[in-house]
């Protein structure tokens, strides 16, 4: 199977796609709030922004100063385009295996055949009567 058009390998892994899915949602997000929404740390949230950053798909934004310095974040119309782009190939992939999976439930251990797509026992009545 190949890649689908708008794989985005940049935002597909889970921390990275999950900040760009929350960003999706809003136009500007407190640093704090992303931080607490996806359970990570500052440093791990950081790490993940400036990548993030880095391939334009992120502006961020520090305000005021001192104690009530705050950093907010936003997607870029560029990182929007990857982020849909990228979950419009997801959803691609998807609906291709759901294409070819098997007609009914596969019990736990068993194998599917990669030429019908059915689990042993499952195969088309045609193929049964050979």
């Amino acid at each position: 199977m190949s890649t689908p058009a708008g794989f985005d390998e940049l935002i597909h892994p889970a921390t990275r796609l999950s900040v760009a899915a929350l960003l999706a949602a809003t136009e500007w997000a407190d640093f704090a709030f992303v931080r607490d929404s996806l359970s990570l740390s500052d440093s791990a949230l950081s790490k993940q922004l400036h990548t993030l950053e880095e391939a334009g798909y992120l502006e961020v934004r520090k305000e005021g100063g001192g104690r009530k310095r705050r950093t907010r974040v936003r997607l870029t119309d560029r990182g929007r385009a990857a982020f849909d782009g990228h979950v419009a190939a997801l959803r691609a992939i998807v609906e291709g295996a759901g294409a070819t999976a098997p007609a009914g439930p596969v019990a736990a251990g068993d194998t599917v055949s990669a030429a019908t797509g059915a689990a042993p026992g499952q195969q088309h009545h045609a193929e049964a009567g050979r």
